[in-house]
């Protein structure tokens, strides 16, 4: 039992699987060939058993403890060694040693929906299983089926709830509509045709998204889309396209129907609720496997189940839904965020602000907010007669905050940035962990400028979003420049201007971008920045937004060189984007296995008995007081269950503290992850340790 007892179990299995080819391959065997194998690891093992005694005596293990290991020598060394059929997965290589294990194959590259036959694919597909069920299922009527980032879904209101049976059932009725080889027919028709044909269909879903159509654009084409020959049986949709041309070019092996959901119609909670088929499609089946696997590892690494299971943070339904409690362990990584994100603002020449929480109604009105944003925002209070709003934004404080004083051209730029929570208004069916809450913190900052600093600004924003995302292990990014839309605030110089200085930061900086025509919000261009996580996930993180609205809307100004009057550019800016969203990224990246400077505990001591407690819990003093997060077991378990213990809370180091341990002032320090950095006086350890942390690297890297 005890970490002793673990490594030996582990090192007999090794030496029984790997009996041949240490025969064969082990120096000693080869200088003594008349030593037999068994003779050799007999020798080997019960000097093992010697130390372990010794071992017992000084940390006072059970001896059986060894006993036991000995005794069981003869029974490990009869077992089948190499070759055999217990043994069989594994090969030797030229008698002399054991061959490596062949690499895991590739990771597949999945395309985006950016390659237009997969989005074809994916379109046809979710046309296919509406048909597809339609035909399995009378009484279903079909709403919408869009595609979507990683395939499609459609939206069916039947009285009968779907079950994952009726999927493997609509998934083999599919395959049969791909081997029929159905073409593909659009058809353009008038609002009185198309109207005609969905009352004669029964279809009140699609009547009502005819007349969405119409009310968007009177003049907009109305087309629909069949699947199958004209005057004979088929199923058709109203839709845009664009689709395959035959159902035949669908590839039946890279489609898989995944999970049913609920969903409000036109996403209103007072509209009915409908049944939702979400489902897979991919040009090739290896594409879907590697689809599966992403998966998979995607659950394992799912930041609800981990934070409960690492005690970081919960959702208390008492106090309401989409409302964060970080509990002590998740708190201190949160301390840690915070700590590093203050220390880079402020050498990158940033001034901090604290904002109120809530403010009077007319400032959200001034804003705009109120009138463009009023559905994310929670009810107004009443306060001596007076409406009040909590605030969804930092925005409109900091613009106050600049507008308090007289500014001129020379005080310019001003850099503020704040760890501001906000309060938005969610639909509970839409919450999400981490990823979509109610009540959350921006890493806000706001940079007031002269136009000509603009482009130097948008720089620094970009080195300082690489610094912090890059010390949270992110490196890899997807960046969108979004420009200017129809309807807009602004002069076109002062649009052109900002637009090529985003353009001019991005090729400064060397970042490779893409670019959304149009995309931009009415008040300004932006940089978006996607972080791609540890099994290739895209998350949106940051954001650099040109603002040309609040400062008209507020009236801000600086005096000019001339002593004019001038309008300030405004940037809006965040680099986690929210902090509890980033720290749910952070924890699916890294599945719960924190770097070590930011994990929750980065030592923990287990005592062989309470008889080393106190020389634990000095030791953790000292170790506390330089900095370092350790702590000692709760103890009233073996040393065995709190090696476990210390596994399932991803506790980077461990040592094992027994009578050597404490007669030379010491601590062995193990990593969990495999390798040891040896016994080290005390001191010593607390140098590697604080080192380590303060670098941001393992701590063997430190020695």
């Amino acid at each position: 039992s005890g970490l002793e007892g673990w490594k030996l179990r582990r090192a007999l299995a090794f030496a029984r699987c790997s009996a041949s080819a240490f025969q064969s391959a082990h120096p000693c065997m080869r200088l003594l060939p008349g030593l037999s194998l068994g003779g050799f690891l007999m020798s080997a093992l019960l000097a093992r058993s010697a130390a372990l005694n010794a071992a017992a005596a000084a940390r006072r293990l059970p001896a059986s403890t060894c006993g036991r290991a000995a005794a069981a020598l003869p029974r490990l060394l009869a077992a089948p060694a190499m070759g055999s059929r217990r043994c069989s997965g594994l090969r030797m290589a030229d008698q002399s040693a054991v061959a490596e294990a062949p690499a895991p194959p590739a990771p597949v590259p999945l395309p985006t929906n950016a390659n237009e036959q997969l989005l074809r694919i994916r379109h046809s597909t979710a046309h296919v299983m509406a048909m597809a069920v339609q035909r399995l299922y009378k009484d279903a009527r079909v709403t919408i089926g869009p595609w979507i980032e990683k395939g499609f879904y459609y939206d069916f209101d039947r009285p009968e709830p779907f079950a994952e049976k009726d999927l493997r059932r609509i998934k083999k009725e599919m395959d049969k509509l791909i081997g029929l080889k159905l073409p593909f027919r659009r058809e353009e028709l008038s609002f009185d045709e198309a109207k005609a044909r969905i009352e004669a269909a029964d279809e009140p879903y699609k009547l009502e998204i005819l007349d969405s159509i119409v009310a968007k654009d009177p003049d907009a084409p109305i087309t629909i889309f069949h699947i199958g020959e004209p005057g004979k049986a088929n199923w058709w949709d109203l839709c845009a396209g664009p689709h395959v041309e035959h159902t035949g070019q669908l590839p039946k092996d890279a489609i898989d129907l995944e999970s049913i959901a609920g969903a409000y119609w036109r996403g209103d909670e007072a509209r009915p609720m409908l049944q939702r088929i979400y489902g897979t499609a991919w040009e090739s089946a290896e594409q879907l496997a590697e689809h599966r696997r992403i998966q998979e590892e995607a659950k394992r690494r799912d930041h609800r189940a981990l934070g409960k299971q690492l005690r970081l943070f919960s959702i208390q339904q008492e106090a309401g839904g989409g409302l964060v409690f970080w509990h002590p362990r998740g708190a201190r990584v949160r301390r840690l965020m915070e700590d590093f994100w203050r220390e880079a603002h402020t050498a990158g020449g940033y001034e901090l602000l604290y904002t109120p929480h809530m403010a009077s109604l007319d400032l959200w009105k001034t804003s705009g907010h109120f009138d463009f944003y009023a559905d994310g925002m929670f009810d107004q209070m009443e306060v001596e007669g007076a409406q009040y709003q909590i605030k969804p934004m930092n925005c409109p404080f900091h613009v106050l905050t600049y507008k308090d004083e007289k500014r001129s051209y020379r005080d310019l730029p001003l850099r503020w940035a704040e760890l501001g929570t906000v309060y938005r208004y969610e639909r509970s069916g839409t919450l999400n962990g981490l990823f979509r809450v109610r009540g959350f913190t921006q890493d806000d900052a706001h940079i007031f400028c002269l136009p000509e600093q603009l482009a130097d600004e948008i720089q620094g924003v970009l080195d300082l979003t690489e610094t912090i995302l890059t010390k949270f292990g992110f490196t890899e990014y997807e960046v969108m420049l979004s420009t200017r839309p129809d309807k807009a605030v602004g002069s076109d110089e002062i649009w052109d201007k900002a637009t090529s200085a985003l353009r001019e930061a991005l090729g400064a900086k060397g970042w490779e971008y893409d670019v959304d025509e149009g995309g931009g919000a009415f008040y300004g261009p932006k940089i978006d920045i996607k972080i791609r996580d540890a099994i290739g996930r895209l998350w949106q993180c940051s954001t650099i937004q040109c603002d040309f609205n609040l400062p008209q809307r507020f009236g801000l100004e600086y005096v000019s060189p001339d002593g004019g009057r001038e309008q300030p550019i405004m940037l809006h800016r965040a680099i986690f984007g929210s902090l509890e969203r980033f720290f749910g990224v952070l924890i699916e990246s890294t599945a719960g296995d924190f770097p070590f400077w930011l994990a929750p505990t980065q030592l923990r001591l287990l005592p062989v008995s309470d008889d080393y407690r106190p020389y634990c819990d000095a030791a953790v003093a000292r170790l506390k007081a330089a900095g370092i997060r350790a702590e000692v077991d709760p103890g009233g378990r073996s040393v065995g269950k709190q090696i476990k213990v210390a596994n399932q809370d991803k506790v980077p180091i461990l040592s094992v503290v027994g009578e050597a341990e404490v007669g030379a002032n010491a601590l062995k320090l193990e990593m969990r992850k495999g390798g040891e950095l040896g016994e080290l006086p005390l001191e010593r350890a607390i140098e590697v340790l604080a080192a380590a942390a303060e670098k941001a690297v393992e701590p063997i890297e430190a020695l």
